[in-house]
């Protein structure tokens, strides 16, 4: 649901910015700067699109997992989905993620949120009477020694009635 009210407010605050220069600068000039964002990202996309596509191929070939090259390809076509919006906001937004080092920050930034969100939603879960239970987060300073009891049924075994 933030994610849902974030995407609204961005769209609103972009049309707001988009009439308001509009306004100031002109139609034929709102529209060209517009038009033009929308291809030159097109363009960039390209280019870009391709050459990441190649570096992974690449890595892929000597046998690493190109975590990079795809991190990097979804910021390019984020960034492109941004440039064909009309305005000036998700404009600004989407040049940043076609910039290398700008898209490298806008990357670490995510990370960073990514892994204080994971961190804060830890959850353990224990057998209850009721079957699985959830219980708060809580550090890992008991530690257990020794095997871990339970039981087990083998696929091998027949089923028993009781």
């Amino acid at each position: 649901m933030p994610i849902l009210l974030f995407i609204s407010l961005f769209t609103l605050l972009d049309f707001v910015l988009l009439f308001s220069i509009g306004s100031q600068i002109g139609l034929l000039t709102t529209l060209i700067l517009v038009l033009g964002t929308g291809f030159i990202g097109l363009h960039l996309i390209r280019k870009e699109g391709v050459s990441t596509f190649a570096r992974a191929r690449q890595r892929m070939q000597m046998g690493e997992i190109p975590s990079q090259e795809l991190l990097t390809g979804a910021a390019l076509i984020f960034g492109g989905a941004l440039l064909l919006a009309p305005g000036f906001l998700s404009d600004a937004l989407g040049i940043a993620c076609l910039i290398p080092n700008a898209r490298q920050l806008l990357m670490k930034a995510l990370t960073w949120v990514g892994l204080k969100t994971a961190t804060a939603k830890q959850h353990t879960y224990q057998s209850g009477p009721s079957g699985w239970e959830q219980r708060p987060h809580q550090e890992h300073s008991q530690s257990q020694d020794g095997p871990i009891e339970g039981e087990f049924i083998s696929a091998e075994d027949d089923p028993r009635r009781r």
